[in-house]
């Protein structure tokens, strides 16, 4: 009967060690994620309540929702990178 090959096996090395030092957002992040966030939730309601009547909110028409939700979205993409 033949005998089976031995196989050799690499010697186990460990991974490298990661550094412990915690990744810190940026001081801006926070406060310009929560400024967004409320820019474009005040920019909607004030489209709706004051009924498209001020100069500014008349002239844009629809594309106010546009920018709210703009600005909101900005603050959700934001509010990925804080850690």
């Amino acid at each position: 009967m033949p005998k089976s090959r031995v196989r050799k096996k690499p010697v186990y090395t460990p991974p490298p060690t990661r550094s412990t030092k915690r990744k810190v957002s940026p001081p801006w992040l926070a406060p310009a994620m929560i400024a967004s966030l409320l820019l474009g939730l005040a920019w909607i309601a004030l489209y709706y309540v004051t009924g498209a009547n001020m100069p500014v909110v008349r002239t844009l028409n629809g594309w106010n929702l546009v920018g709210g939700f703009t600005l909101i979205i900005v603050g959700v993409v934001l509010a990925t990178q804080w850690y």
